[in-house]
């Protein structure tokens, strides 16, 4: 089965992870809008895509043995130049710089670490997310544009809707991944979420030729829903708005399923009316880890993944 996730952050990283449980053919379409962190560093500094969610995707598909994932996730110490940096990150930043081509960067990396699947920037230039906000003024109707991956995500204010942008060409329109598209296109199964809705699920649906190729793909569509609401960017957001905000930003996407764990969902009729009008089915289990309620389980991902497939290509 060819599997295809799109992300970014420990949203990705969980799905890759229940996916692997699943089948070897994997890939992973990881969001480039970063600007915080080490990410945001390198991006500033060198002008290059963010590499943090690039290197959470390749660590969650590497192979058990050897030392390279550990190594990658090593974030340095001390208060110099290099404190905070990921090891990962600054490894990712030189095959990117060497290579000049971000799809033959991570696959060196990808063969260092012993990835099993393939690891894919979701476009080959950096993005900046613009948001529109209410709530940060008198008037809380009143409409503020926050541009920046970091502040839309710990906005207080409600985010309304994002746009994307390219950050290189601000006058262009931001261009996909040639082959995140191919894989979008071939794949048997393509998922969304769970993760950040608006800075990493909801972006892939803004850049035009990934979003197109998630409308037209054969593939079982699957939506994965956040256990809690994030503080920032969904707080105060039910199941069912998740889906409702999914729809208003792309409104041609038809969905097959949509899993939920059974105790983050207080009104499952609400749910299901919500994914029906995606033409989705609702599939609701226990996912979320026994001691982390906020974080799914990889194991229990999987077993209701495969549940939810096996329905959609029987349907």
């Amino acid at each position: 089965m060819r599997a295809v996730a799109l992300g970014g952050g420990r949203g990705l990283h969980v799905t890759l992870s229940a996916l692997r449980l699943i089948t070897d053919d994997v890939t992973a379409v990881v969001t480039v809008a970063d600007d915080g962190g080490s990410s945001g560093r390198l991006r500033r500094e060198l002008g290059l895509l963010p590499p943090g969610d690039l290197r959470k995707a390749l660590t969650a598909l590497a192979g058990a043995g050897g030392p390279w994932p550990e190594v990658f996730e090593h974030r340095f110490g001390g208060t110099g130049a290099l404190a905070g940096h990921a090891v990962g990150n600054l490894l990712l930043a030189g095959l990117l710089e060497v290579t000049q081509d971000p799809v033959r960067a991570l696959a060196e990396a990808a063969a260092l670490m012993g990835v099993t699947g393939r690891v894919l920037p979701m476009s080959t230039g950096p993005l900046d997310i613009e948001a529109e906000v209410t709530g940060l003024e008198e008037n809380p109707d009143t409409v503020r544009r926050i541009r920046g991956q970091v502040a839309v995500a710990t906005t207080p204010g409600r985010v309304r809707r994002i746009r994307l942008h390219n950050a290189n060409r601000k006058d262009e329109a931001p261009t996909a991944c040639p082959e995140a598209v191919e894989a979008v296109l071939g794949a048997d199964v393509v998922l969304l979420g769970p993760g950040s809705w608006f800075t990493s699920v909801l972006p892939h649906l803004l850049v035009p030729e990934l979003h197109e190729a998630l409308v037209r793909t054969a593939a079982a569509r699957v939506v994965v829903l956040n256990l809690v609401p994030q503080p920032g960017e969904t707080a105060g957001f039910s199941p069912e708005r998740h889906l409702d905000v999914l729809c208003e930003h792309a409104p041609r996407l038809r969905v097959d399923a949509v899993i939920a764990d059974a105790d983050s969902v207080p009104t499952p009729d609400r749910l299901r009316r919500a994914a029906s009008v995606l033409g989705a089915d609702m599939w609701l289990a226990s996912v979320a880890a026994p001691a982390r309620p906020d974080r799914h389980d990889p194991a229990a991902l999987a077993t209701s993944l495969r549940r939810a497939i096996t329905s959609v290509r029987a349907r």
